[in-house]
């Protein structure tokens, strides 16, 4: 393969401009989570199949246009996999493509340290977008951008040109976020949105108002595990899949500029053409869609309560997103999905906070912020008894 002319592989990807960063990079980004064997230690030590796998997934991704690679220090494997892959096998001319990668160290010379460790993992001598990783909660914002803590830290090494474009991922409520991004530190956000759920819609918002650069986390896996649909939400997406239909509910928005796809295992690059061409506004086929999707929420009379005046509720459950899963299996028979994240909550996590709504836990919840008409303890318990699955000893 020619990679020092690629725009031959381009048949149909598109590229929009990341906000104030000022790069124009591919609507499709190729994330670097789930490499087989990706989670085993040691971290620098990569299995063959490992290395072809990660070979064979940045030639195609190349070939289908993408320029721009994502990682994490926190993803184990996959920056020495990238870093191995990228120059010493395929050789690719490094301003060919864009490379992000996080992390969330908690002091100034922490941060450098880890800067430094990254850089020799991925071989390379400077980053175009680092992401404080995990700005999840109020404490984690607040130990991030503390004054000479690692957002501060990250700045000078911008200074220094080690880092050209900072930003932050988040899976942390709405008001969290908009905090992080009014602090104007960053150029460019990390953050959860698609059809299956519009909550950060307001922190899309608000980023395009500051010319920042959107960047959607996880859109096949945890968008609803599309790469496997049930088939009522295959008919719904028909003709489209539902991978390719939520891609382009995604790039409707024009604040948000590009997806991370877990390639190839959870979408297919078969599933990539047909996300384009990715219309702003939704085109009328893609909109007819959308409303049939939209009609399936009449179906159960409660849907219409999405429990957010119950959040933060002293029984410690989840109520939004345990009611977002009770939706999700009623109305689109997403039943596999649903138990796959509703059986990820944990207490005092903050990557995914919850407990379960057990009938000690429904005796504490708060029915003052439930209006009279919805029977939330009932709605609670019998989406526990739908999804919830009992750890193997």
């Amino acid at each position: 393969m020619d990679f020092a002319n690629l725009n031959v592989y381009k048949p149909k990807m598109e590229y929009r401009r990341f906000g104030k960063t000022d790069k124009d990079i591919s609507v499709i980004t190729l994330g670097g989570m789930r490499f087989k064997h990706g989670w085993d230690d040691p971290r620098d030590e990569i299995p063959d199949d490992t290395l072809e796998q990660c070979k064979n997934t940045v030639e195609k991704a190349l070939a289908h246009g993408i320029n721009h690679i994502e990682t994490a220090y926190g993803y184990k494997k996959s920056e020495h996999a990238y870093g191995i892959v990228l120059n010493d096998v395929l050789k690719i001319p490094r301003d060919s493509y864009y490379l992000m990668t996080k992390g969330n160290p908690k002091t100034a010379k922490e941060t450098r340290e880890l800067i430094e460790k990254q850089m020799r993992a991925l071989k390379t001598d400077y980053f175009d977008f680092y992401a404080w990783h995990g700005m999840n909660n109020q404490e984690l914002f607040e130990t991030a951008c503390a004054k000479n803590g690692p957002v501060e830290e990250l700045l000078k090494l911008k200074d220094e040109g080690v880092i050209k474009h900072i930003g932050f991922s988040t899976h942390a409520p709405l008001e969290v976020i908009i905090k992080a991004i009014d602090t104007d530190l960053f150029e460019f956000v990390n953050l959860h949105y698609y059809y299956f759920f519009q909550r950060n819609k307001g922190a899309i918002d608000l980023a395009q108002t500051k010319d920042m650069g959107v960047f959607i986390i996880s859109p096949n896996d945890k968008g609803g595990q599309l790469f496997k649909p049930p088939q009522k939400l295959r008919d719904l997406t028909a003709p489209l899949s539902p991978l390719e239909w939520n891609a382009r509910f995604c790039l409707s928005n024009p604040s948000i500029h590009t997806l991370t796809f877990g390639l190839p295992v959870t979408a297919s690059f078969n599933d990539i053409d047909g996300i384009f061409p990715a219309a702003v506004p939704l085109s009328v086929q893609d909109a007819a869609i959308k409303h049939k999707l939209d009609e399936q929420l009449l179906l159960d009379p409660y849907t219409g309560f999405d429990g957010f005046s119950m959040d933060k509720d002293p029984s410690g459950i989840n109520i939004p997103e345990v009611l977002r899963f009770r939706n999700l299996l009623l109305c689109y028979d997403m039943k596999e999905f649903g138990q796959y994240r509703y059986n990820m909550f944990k207490e005092d996590d903050n990557w995914f906070p919850g407990a379960f709504p057990t009938e000690e836990n429904l005796k504490k919840v708060d029915l003052s912020k439930c209006p009279e008409n919805i029977p939330v303890i009932d709605m609670l318990r019998e989406t526990h008894q739908a999804l919830f699955k009992p750890k193997k000893k």
